[in-house]
């Protein structure tokens, strides 16, 4: 997904601000889908920035902090918008809002709903941008068509869940590998043990000194009987791995 490209696109229709943030929402429930990061997917941002993108198209402003349920189930179909968007586009992203609000695509149960949960709001998220494509201005007709295409094509799986251990599906360096593990466990600390496990088609010595790296350049926090989490600095350098793999 190229999201500048996408930002541009919708720059015509939505200004270059609510473009750039509805582009980097989308970004991010696909990378969260792709590393199963299910307790940090953020839907409900993605919605916000949709009630500001009607509320700029109907009347050339929208508010700093919407009040998100009040638009969606009492205004939005009062305004002058195209049904697609007040009608269709609203009632996805408020069926989306509901999940964040009720489910919180966060939660522990003996049956994992969660990856089926961030599936939906996923979904609901590119059927939006696709609709909103379809109203962009300054675009050619094949130009919106090839990004709709980008939109709703289906995310690859960057991290598999089996028996509890996690696999990375990416042929990259071990460093790169347990950042990305450990960021799908975030802000959980991971045990060694875990890591271990999830790496086990890599040298143990190996893993463990990475691990150890990643404390001395404050990339990860922790120790060998405690585990580890990602820092900050340990975060970003993750997201930017996923990004390059997932882009």
């Amino acid at each position: 997904m190229d999201e500048a490209r996408l930002a541009d696109a919708l720059k015509g229709l939505l200004g270059p601000t609510l473009s750039a943030d509805l582009a980097a929402d989308l970004v991010k429930i696909r990378r969260d889908c792709a590393t199963r990061t299910l307790e940090r997917a953020g839907p409900g941002k993605f919605v916000e920035t949709f009630v500001q993108c009607l509320q700029f198209i109907d009347t050339g402003t929208f508010e700093a902090k919407p009040s998100v349920d009040d638009y969606l189930g009492k205004k939005v179909e009062n305004t002058a918008l195209h049904e697609g968007l007040r009608i269709c586009a609203a009632r996805v992203a408020r069926s989306m809002y509901t999940f964040r609000n009720k489910r919180n695509i966060a939660h522990k149960n003996d049956v994992d709903t969660n990856s089926h949960d961030l599936a939906y709001a996923h979904q609901g998220a590119a059927w939006i941008t696709a609709e909103l494509l379809r109203h962009a201005t300054g675009i050619s007709m094949q130009a919106a068509g090839a990004l709709i295409a980008l939109v709703q094509a289906p995310v690859g799986t960057l991290v598999e869940e089996i028996a509890g251990t996690r696999l990375i599906h990416a042929d990259v360096p071990v460093k790169a590998e347990i950042l990305i593990l450990l960021h799908s466990h975030y802000p959980d600390v991971t045990p060694v043990d875990s890591v271990l496990k999830s790496l086990s088609r890599r040298s143990p010595g190996t893993v463990r000194n990475r691990l150890r790296d990643l404390h001395v350049e404050k990339l990860a926090h922790g120790d060998a009987k405690a585990g580890y989490r990602l820092t900050q600095a340990g975060h970003a350098a993750a997201v930017a791995e996923i990004k390059a793999l997932t882009l």
